[in-house]
């Protein structure tokens, strides 16, 4: 068996361990050692761990309370490091290492896709070939003076053909190989009689499953006990994020079943409890705009005047769920939580970000927005009911967004649920500045 065929199925140890974490992530290290003091690299470092831990919570991604300093890796933690490591690292390191690891992460997120066309596989080996260029720097610096014969490193190389001939990997991992070697290999062989063992290593294998299939059918038609007491079901609210067998939608975004029961529920005292006074007035022109974009002539016009705002009951919701077409889920599709709440499991608010769409027409991030979600809430007009997100706006310029500002405060105002897409994890510019010690994550998107 030709071994690179087995690191293409194996991308998560082989590239994600191997070359990101044990040669890259290690790399850094060396490069801030050796151009420091003992102590000024011990201080980048913790500084580098520090903002690892700072980086906003978001659904399904490892919070690293102690940076990168934890023993037992798993696939999920490394791929985790990934998205939070480079922003970390900009403006400690030089531009040049940043931008090698940036390729190396393109490469990554290209081949784990689930799907590939020869323009595709073309950036593929354009990526490989960037990587390559770039990771010089390390030979120029004096991190790797003997250069680069590793062979994790040279299995990229390998990717497109094994993609052309087997497929896309798809997720497949062959940890689970891993974590029943001892009980399907190294048990069963030492049972058997050494001499033509499979046979007998297959029966040994046998034996326990149909064991274990024969009590759970006893345990469900009631004849015996079960082991253990049925783990509850969870909470709907408490579920951050999950794939779902839903209808494929693009983009569908609903308020959590349950409303919260400690607001008020008139305009006037709900704009008091959340210290956003002109909260009455940001509704009325909220609920003008939808009525005037129906209305069919000017004649049916109503401003913002004519508005009884005071009349309406307000329900305050402390979640939205999104569901979205996700092409690297293996249904398709991908239902995400959006919280803001002023407590979430007791380490303080949780305020997240999300995508609006403001052009259909434009391509990817072109056509949206970034926003941050202040209050989840709806009430109804005229029998029908608006969903409604009250929103801090960011201004976008290429790639980075900062805080919208109207004067001196925040651009804040009131949309329809209808208009956002998914959550958007934003993580902060740190720059060559150290940041504040006692900083916590929770403050995070407010402090930059």
């Amino acid at each position: 068996m030709d071994a690179r065929h087995y690191i293409h199925l194996h991308a998560r140890a082989r590239i994600i361990k191997g070359s990101f974490k044990d040669h890259l992530v290690t790399w850094v290290g060396d490069y801030i050692y050796s151009v420091h003091s003992k102590a000024e690299a011990d201080g980048i470092m913790d500084e580098i761990d520090h903002r690892i831990a700072v980086v906003p919570a978001f659904p399904c991604l490892r919070r690293f309370k102690q940076g990168r300093r934890f023993k037992q890796w798993t696939g999920d933690d490394l791929k985790a490091l990934m998205k939070v490591y480079l922003p970390a690292i900009k403006g400690l390191v030089p531009p040049a290492i940043v931008e090698a690891l940036s390729a190396f992460l393109d490469f990554c997120y290209l081949v784990r896709r689930s799907d590939f066309d020869e323009d595709t596989l073309d950036t593929v080996d354009a990526s490989v070939q960037n990587y390559h260029q770039r990771r010089e720097i390390f030979c120029k610096l004096g991190v790797r003076p003997d250069g680069f014969s590793l062979p994790r490193q040279h299995a990229m190389t390998h990717y497109r053909p094994h993609i052309e001939n087997f497929g896309a990997p798809g997720g497949t991992c062959s940890s689970i190989t891993e974590s029943r070697h001892i009980t399907a290999v190294k048990k069963p062989w030492r049972r058997s009689s050494r001499y033509e063992a499979l046979s007998q290593m297959l029966l040994t294998n046998q034996r326990p499953d149909k064991l274990a299939a024969a009590r759970a059918d006893f345990v469900e038609r009631g004849m015996i006990p079960p082991n253990f007491v049925p783990i509850p079901d969870k909470d709907p609210d408490d579920v951050d994020a999950e794939e779902t067998d839903e209808a494929r939608v693009d983009s569908n975004v609903i308020l959590a079943r349950r409303r919260e029961r400690s607001y008020p529920q008139s305009a006037a005292d709900l704009a008091t409890h959340i210290n956003v006074p002109n909260f009455a007035n940001l509704l009325a022109s909220f609920l003008n705009d939808q009525l005037s974009s129906d209305m069919q002539s000017e004649d049916h016009y109503t401003s913002d005047d004519d508005l009884e705002i005071s009349q309406y009951t307000i329900s305050v919701y402390h979640s939205a769920v999104a569901t979205f077409h996700a092409p690297s889920d293996p249904s398709g599709m991908r239902r995400e939580r959006i919280r803001s709440t002023p407590q979430w499991r007791r380490h303080g608010p949780q305020r997240d970000c999300a995508f609006v769409v403001e052009n259909q027409a434009e391509h990817g991030f072109r056509g949206m927005s970034v926003v941050r979600i202040r209050l989840f809430f709806s009430f109804t007009h005229d029998g029908i009911d608006y969903p409604c997100a009250l929103v801090d706006w960011f201004k976008k310029s290429m790639w980075v967004v900062e805080p919208e500002m109207q004067g001196r405060y925040r651009l804040t105002t009131i949309v329809h649920l209808d208009t956002l897409l998914r959550g958007a994890h934003l993580i902060p510019v740190y720059g060559s500045a150290f940041i504040p010690v006692g900083l916590r994550y929770i403050h995070s998107l407010d402090a930059f």
